[in-house]
């Protein structure tokens, strides 16, 4: 019950990885507020916590509109007094498309709620974090903002955007006691993945053979690295990565 009275916003947890982190704190003790797009999505989560004991609250909200940040900002602090931990894990990609076949709304899209949704949110939310004591937050990377694949480059353009801005929110946040850290997860199962094995072929043993652990993770396995982010004191500014050896191989 390491999180034990502690708050934990999610975004992006109706589902994959951020279904996995819901779960994962509430079982360590966290009260959690699982936001996504879809309500009832979001109350599913809610239910299959509550099941197991958890205490959990759904509020819908849309990354890529600051208006809807805005609003999920107001429910969240009408029904608890602060967050102690903030995971910014809602991204989109719209596809595998070369650059030249990536349109400006993709483009639009893709930043709105990769970059500015994380950004917006983070910058509403830390002075309320900072008053309350401190807490830390997370951002959810992918190594592709470390290798940018081809045919992903926008895709992995918001996300390495997303790690500059990690230690730029490390740098400003730290006199309010703010931990920030990202983390970048290598390939793991979500629908995201799944929809790409299938129309892809081949993909799913490019990523097998890419890792030094030849597998693709379970979303569940990605817990250990957020959980250290989550808890070590003496741990801001990082890009923490979990991708079971891709980089190492490369």
């Amino acid at each position: 019950m390491r999180f034990k009275n502690k708050v934990v916003l999610i975004t992006g947890a109706s589902r994959g990885l951020g279904k996995a982190m819901a779960e994962g704190f509430a079982e360590e003790g966290a009260k959690i507020i699982v936001s996504s797009r879809k309500l009832d999505a979001c109350k599913a989560v809610v239910g299959s916590i509550k099941a197991r004991g958890g205490d959990a609250i759904a509020i819908d909200a849309h990354l890529g509109s600051t208006e809807k940040i805005d609003s999920l900002l107001s429910k969240v602090y009408s029904e608890v007094s602060k967050v102690d931990i903030l995971i910014n894990n809602a991204g989109i990609n719209l596809g595998m498309a070369s650059l030249s076949d990536t349109t400006v709304a993709m483009f639009d899209k893709m930043i709105s709620v990769n970059l500015r949704g994380p950004w917006y949110l983070s910058s509403r939310i830390a002075p309320k974090m900072g008053d309350s004591g401190g807490g830390c937050i997370i951002n959810i990377l992918s190594i592709a903002a470390m290798i940018s694949p081809p045919n992903m480059g926008l895709y992995a353009a918001t996300k390495a955007a997303l790690a500059s801005l990690t230690e730029v929110m490390a740098q400003e946040w730290a006199s309010l006691n703010i931990r920030v850290n990202a983390l970048a997860p290598g390939s793991y199962r979500s629908e995201m993945t799944n929809s790409a094995i299938e129309s892809i072929e081949g993909y799913e043993q490019s990523l097998i053979d890419a890792a030094l652990i030849p597998r693709i993770a379970d979303s569940k396995e990605i817990l250990s690295p957020i959980f250290y982010l989550a808890t070590e004191a003496y741990t801001t500014g990082i890009t923490l990565v979990a991708d079971g050896g891709v980089l190492a191989k490369r």
